[in-house]
C-alpha cells in the first residue's frame, strides 16, 4: 500500500475508493473509559501505554489514549483537543460547573457525571430582557486553545496522519436544553420562539466566536473539524423535523459554514440517535461526515439503505455498537459485523470505521483488541471480508 491516512481521507472524502477503510479512535466522543484502559494495559503488556490518569472528557471519564496505542491499533486520526477552561469545582459535591453556568456530580459508582437535574439550570427563570446579563462564556480565553498551534504543526510536518479539531463540546440545542432546562426549552421552541431563537443566538455566536479563535491557532494544519449535538433519541427524534428545520437548522448551518469558511476543512457532525427523518437537513448545512451513525436505532441500522440513499453526498464515520454488540457479541458476532458495515458502507469511499461511542468499561479487552484486528485483516485480505458475508448467508438461508 503506497497512500499515506491523509491520502486515503482525502480521496475517500471524494467518495472515491481508498487503498484501504480509514479507522477511528480517541476524540472526545470515541476514547476509551479508564477502567477499560486500565484492563487494556494489563491485556496488552507489549504495547508500552500510559496515560490512564490523563482524564479526555470528564463528563465520560475516557482517557488520552497512549501514542503506542494508537499505532498498535493503526488509528489512521490525530486529535486536537481544546483545553479544559473557565470550569469551576463544586464544593457541595463531588462535581464541577461548566463554562456554560451547567452543574454536573458524580454517579454513585463515580464511572461518570451528569448533569445534576437537582439543581436548577443556569437560564430556568432567565427573560428576554435579562437574558444578556447571565456570565456568559469568554470565547477569547487565550489558553482554551493554548498550545494547539504547536502540537498541530508539528503533527503536520512530521506526520502523515489525519489531524482533526476535536469538538468545543457544545451544540446550539444540547447546550440550550442545558442551560435552560429540558422542559422548559422544549416548551420554549413552541410557546415562546422569540426566547428560544435569542437563547440560540447568544450560544451560536459565542460558538463562532470560539471556533474563529480555534482556527487561527490550528486551521492551517487540520483537515477536519468535529461538532456536536444532539438530535435524536433511541426511538425518535428529540423534536419534530419541522421545529428542527425552523429553530435549529439555520443556526447550526450558520455555525458550520462559519467554520468551513474559516479553514479548508471538512465538517463531522455528532448527533446520536433515530436521525434518519433529517439527514436530508443534515446534509443541507454543509456537513460532510455523519457521525456515529448508531446503529442500535431504528432507521440507522440499515447501513446498506443509507449508502445507497445518501452515500454519493454524505460520508459515515463510526457504526460499530458499543451498547449491544461489543459488549456481548462472540469473536464470529463481532466479525460479521464488522464485515457487513465495510460492505455496506466503504464502496466508493465515504466511510471511516469506528465505534460508535466511547468504549465502555462493560467491553472486555479480547472485543476491543479483535475489533481493530479484524479491521485490518479484512483490509490486508478482502476476500476474506467476502467470505465471511458468504458463509453468514448461507447460514440464515440454511435456517429459516
Amino acid at each position: 500500500m503506497t497512500m499515506t491516512p491523509r491520502e486515503n481521507f482525502f480521496t475517500a472524502m471524494s467518495h472515491q475508493q481508498p487503498e484501504r477503510v480509514l479507522v477511528d479512535m480517541g476524540k472526545h466522543i470515541g476514547s476509551i473509559h479508564k477502567k477499560a484502559y486500565v484492563k487494556l494495559q494489563q491485556y496488552l503488556n507489549d504495547v508500552p501505554m500510559e496515560n490512564a490518569d490523563k482524564i479526555l472528557d470528564r463528563m465520560a471519564q475516557t482517557v488520552v489514549p497512549d501514542e503506542a496505542l494508537l499505532q498498535r491499533f493503526g488509528i489512521d486520526f490525530r486529535w486536537l483537543v481544546p483545553n479544559w477552561v473557565q470550569v469551576k469545582e463544586r464544593t457541595d459535591v463531588d462535581g464541577y460547573i461548566d463554562m456554560w453556568g451547567v452543574p454536573y456530580r458524580a454517579t454513585a459508582d463515580k464511572d461518570h457525571y451528569a448533569i445534576d437535574v437537582l439543581c436548577d439550570a443556569p437560564l430556568k427563570t432567565a427573560t428576554l430582557n435579562n437574558l444578556d446579563d447571565f456570565n456568559w462564556p469568554d470565547p477569547y480565553d487565550p489558553d482554551q486553545f493554548k498550545g494547539l498551534r504547536e502540537q498541530a504543526e508539528s503533527l503536520y510536518k512530521n506526520t502523515d496522519y489525519v489531524i482533526g479539531a476535536d469538538a468545543i463540546k457544545a451544540g446550539p440545542l444540547m447546550t440550550a436544553l442545558q442551560m435552560r432546562g429540558y422542559e422548559q426549552f422544549f416548551m420554549d421552541l413552541i410557546a415562546d420562539t422569540e426566547f428560544a431563537d435569542a437563547l440560540l443566538d447568544k450560544i451560536t455566536w459565542t460558538l463562532k466566536a470560539m471556533w474563529t479563535r480555534y482556527m487561527e491557532e490550528v486551521g492551517a494544519y487540520v483537515q477536519l473539524a468535529y461538532v456536536t449535538d444532539d438530535l435524536g433519541s433511541q426511538t425518535s427524534m428529540l423534536i419534530s423535523p419541522k421545529v428542527f428545520r425552523n429553530r435549529l437548522k439555520p443556526k447550526m448551518k450558520e455555525l458550520y459554514d462559519h467554520i468551513k469558511g474559516l479553514a479548508d476543512v471538512k465538517l463531522m457532525m455528532h448527533t446520536d440517535g433515530a436521525v434518519l427523518p433529517v439527514i436530508e437537513d443534515i446534509i443541507e448545512m454543509n456537513v460532510d461526515i455523519i457521525n456515529p451513525v448508531q446503529t442500535s436505532v431504528q432507521g440507522m441500522d440499515n447501513t446498506q439503505f443509507l449508502k445507497q440513499q445518501f452515500g454519493n453526498r454524505l460520508a459515515f464515520h463510526g457504526a460499530i455498537d458499543v451498547q449491544h454488540l461489543m459488549p456481548n457479541a462472540n469473536l464470529n458476532q463481532l466479525r460479521w459485523e464488522v464485515a457487513k458495515r465495510i460492505h455496506d458502507l466503504s464502496y466508493n469511499g465515504g466511510y471511516i470505521i469506528a465505534p460508535c461511542h466511547n468504549i465502555g468499561h462493560d467491553i472486555s479487552s479480547q472485543n476491543i483488541v479483535a475489533f481493530f484486528d479484524l479491521v485490518k485483516e479484512f483490509d490486508t485480505d478482502p476476500s476474506a471480508l467476502d467470505k465471511v458475508l458468504a458463509s453468514k448467508q448461507s447460514y440464515f438461508a440454511n435456517h429459516n
